[in-house]
């Protein structure tokens, strides 16, 4: 059977994941000493520990998600026969293209402390927000951006098409709160302002992609092994160059997963595994495409569902 790996992003995070996993498992032990060797620092602690003020600071939460997916797929990869594809959640992709082979795990890790960092740096902090949209047709969404922007003389953008039933918008304080007042006029049913430190995906995260690109330009990636699913254009890719202009691309591009799904479907994926902390993935699948079996990984406990999805 056909199975798609998917990893989370930033927001899934919470003080103690994968603890059972270092705990039980050497190899996933030996993956978050490896983070706190790369980085200088015990991200092991703040993962375990906590504070969650802290854990949740994007430069923590990044290479924090990161290293606990990593550590649980090190545990499972080998029950997984079938791969045919990855795909991650905004910093997911990363997660994705190590798992695939395209980097290393502590030139990753410490990629994604820099892309937080580039990316808190980028907006000052209550500069901008995000929101997310629900029930809503993808056109309006649409219309209600450009008139916010044009009205209010600011960024208003879509930042996640997280499925048909959730669209996150990304973009100038401003924008946000006349969306917060206006939405319902664009025939949406519901919207959330999100608690949130940056305006994320979106174009006022310019400057953040092009540190990142100057970043990466001396970091190894290779060809993928497996493809890895995009979030800027939603196709499947295994060339190494591409992978390293999708990971400046997307900072400042919508992520595009609900496309992404329906393309590893459309492709002959069969069931889907959310490997990492938290099921906010598992719980969107059943948004995108409620006749696909997905399950999540978390914690041990997790692990008897891989019987479930007959892999």
């Amino acid at each position: 059977m056909s199975t798609g790996v998917i990893f989370p992003g930033q927001g899934s995070q919470y003080v103690g994941m994968g603890k059972d996993f270092y705990d039980s498992y050497q190899p996933a032990k030996d993956i978050f000493e490896k983070a706190d060797s790369a980085l200088g620092f015990s991200l092991t602690d703040i993962i375990f520990n906590g504070p969650e003020e802290t854990l949740k600071l994007t430069y923590n939460a990044q290479p924090a998600l990161l290293t606990t997916s990593l550590a649980v797929f090190e545990i499972i990869k080998e029950q997984i026969p079938d791969i045919t594809g990855y795909a991650g959640h905004s910093l997911g992709e990363y997660t994705a293209v190590v798992a695939a082979g395209g980097m290393t795990f502590e030139d990753a890790v410490k990629a994604v402390q820099n892309r937080g960092k580039f990316m808190q740096e980028a907006v000052p902090v209550g500069a901008g927000g995000m929101l997310a949209v629900m029930g809503a047709k993808r056109d309006d969404i649409l219309r209600m951006c450009e008139d916010i922007s044009r009205e209010t003389q600011s960024v208003l953008e879509p930042a996640n098409f997280n499925s048909a039933a959730q669209t996150v918008l990304a973009g100038n304080i401003r924008a946000i709160e006349r969306a917060l007042e206006k939405y319902r006029e664009y025939g949406i049913k519901r919207a959330v302002k999100l608690p949130v430190s940056a305006p994320f995906h979106c174009s006022l995260m310019k400057p953040a992609a092009d540190n990142m690109q100057n970043y990466l330009k001396d970091i190894n990636i290779n060809e993928l092994n497996t493809p890895v699913y995009s979030n800027v254009d939603a196709k499947k890719e295994k060339n190494s160059e591409t992978v390293r202009e999708n990971f400046v691309k997307q900072i400042a591009s919508p992520v595009l997963w609900e496309d992404l799904i329906s393309n590893m479907i459309e492709d002959g994926t069969k069931s889907f595994i959310e490997v990492g902390a938290g099921s906010v993935l598992t719980g969107l699948m059943k948004k995108i495409d409620r006749k696909i079996n997905c399950i999540n990984i978390s914690g041990i406990g997790d692990l008897g569902k891989l019987e479930d999805l007959n892999v």
